[in-house]
């Protein structure tokens, strides 16, 4: 059988890992064997974190809630204890939402539910 040489894909395997790991600092850019483990940890990162930005955006969207709450004599978790009470379905992104932009009607809201 005649000689198979693969040095053209190494060479195309080893581009497309450089090429993801470019920006990276120091030898994690250029050097393969720390690029690769750069890469592999990158990915597991990525990962892992589309699932704590989710998380992250809802922990701010309460905080948001329990500020404009506390201006108005009230907490956070009593407002919305009295939102699930009143079977009142607005979600928290919402009520953030309205509490930046139309304070207004988010003390409509919560004049609603304190009833």
């Amino acid at each position: 059988m005649p000689r198979v040489k693969r040095g053209t894909l190494h060479h195309k395997r080893r581009a497309n890992i450089i090429e993801y790991t470019k920006g990276f600092r120091w030898g994690r850019k250029s050097k393969l064997a720390a690029a690769k483990q750069a890469m592999m940890k990158a990915l597991s990162y990525n990962y892992r974190d589309r699932k704590v930005k989710k998380r992250d955006a809802r922990a701010m969207w309460n905080i948001h809630i329990n500020a404009i709450c506390r201006k108005n004599g009230t907490n956070y978790s009593q407002f919305i204890g009295a939102l699930k009470k009143n079977n009142i379905a607005i979600d928290r992104k919402i009520l953030s939402e309205l509490s930046a932009t139309r304070p207004d009607l988010f003390e409509t809201i919560m004049a609603k539910a304190a009833k």
